[in-house]
């Protein structure tokens, strides 16, 4: 039989020779999956279409067993002891607390982080180049990103002197977050508040003291918190007429002014390589930790209309793309 016979016959039996060499025969592996979301999402799915284009097939040498805490992260520690009790063969999760979760519940088991802040300072790991443990995945840290967010609202609006940060309270993320926050603030001379919020009731306060602190530009931190309530802080900053910058792009689709931030969805597929990797005799505590080496930028030109303001073209000029 040559070798085109050979792969129609893989085709014949449901195989393929990706699926052959992602695995041996008769395997399935286990993902567990923990996160803070309610469910499946565009992070999730590039993951998921990752693992397929790598031979791994749900159903055939693949299955997920998730575990959503739908933002009660008193739970996560309860769902993270499930996975472990199930045996599975990796943990997949990302940015907020599943990851120390995660973590808490095992020593043993594999965990791949596919997106999270400053996991050295978190104590996830030891350093980026040599993780130790059983955790690895891709960290979001980068030393000048607040800064360049700062300077791009700066660039949109040139007089602020008055900046803001709305923050989620009681993530690990936070405090480098605000440590970097006022760093940038006192390098540039700038008047910074912070507003760290956790219950929907909180938000509305918060955007009141901005206005009547004369805050003329805000930063969102990316959060399960904010997430959740993406498009209440997105009309809440339309209402008071503030400028404000946000991670991702969901956040310029939803009305948002900018979002200036690593490809999330990118790193959701890097942590499929992670997983092939550990599930072909990798260990984590070898497998360095990875920073994100793309950005993009997304300019919502509607709501600047609405704000009254005129986005410079060497910002649009800058933008992966220009919502109009």
């Amino acid at each position: 039989m040559n070798r085109r016979d050979t792969v129609f016959a893989l085709v014949a039996l449901g195989a393929s020779p990706l699926a052959a060499k992602a695995q041996p025969t008769g395997k399935i592996w286990r993902v567990g999956i923990l996160s803070s979301l309610s469910g499946p999402n565009e992070l999730i799915e590039a993951f998921r279409d990752q693992l397929r284009i790598l031979g791994y097939i749900e159903g055939r040498n693949l299955s997920f067993e998730y575990r959503w805490s739908a933002g009660a992260d008193e739970r996560l520690q309860e769902m993270a002891a499930e996975l472990v009790q199930l045996k599975v063969d990796v943990i997949v999760t990302h940015a907020g607390l599943p990851p120390a979760a995660a973590k808490r519940a095992t020593s043993t088991i594999p965990i791949v982080i596919a997106a999270t802040a400053d996991p050295v300072g978190q104590g996830l790991v030891a350093s980026l180049a040599r993780p130790g443990g059983n955790l690895t995945g891709s960290s979001m840290q980068s030393t000048d990103l607040t800064g360049k967010r700062v300077q791009l609202l700066r660039e949109i609006v040139p007089n602020a002197t008055r900046v803001a940060v709305l923050a989620m309270k009681g993530t690990p993320a936070t405090p480098h977050l605000l440590a970097q926050m006022r760093a940038v603030a006192q390098q540039m001379g700038l008047t910074l508040a912070i507003h760290e919020v956790n219950e929907v009731g909180s938000l509305t306060s918060a955007f009141v003291a901005m206005q009547r602190a004369g805050i003329q530009v805000l930063i969102v931190q990316q959060a399960p918190f904010t997430a959740a309530n993406r498009k209440l802080i997105v009309d809440l900053a339309a209402k008071h007429r503030l400028p404000s910058m946000f991670d991702i792009r969901g956040w310029v689709d939803e009305g948002g002014l900018i979002s200036y931030g690593p490809n999330t969805v990118e790193m959701h597929r890097r942590a499929a390589f992670f997983v092939d990797k550990i599930f072909k005799g990798a260990k984590p505590a070898d497998l360095p930790v990875e920073q994100p080496t793309k950005f993009e930028m997304f300019v919502n030109l509607k709501s600047a209309k609405a704000l009254g303001l005129t986005i410079p073209q060497s910002v649009l000029a800058r933008a992966d793309e220009v919502i109009r």
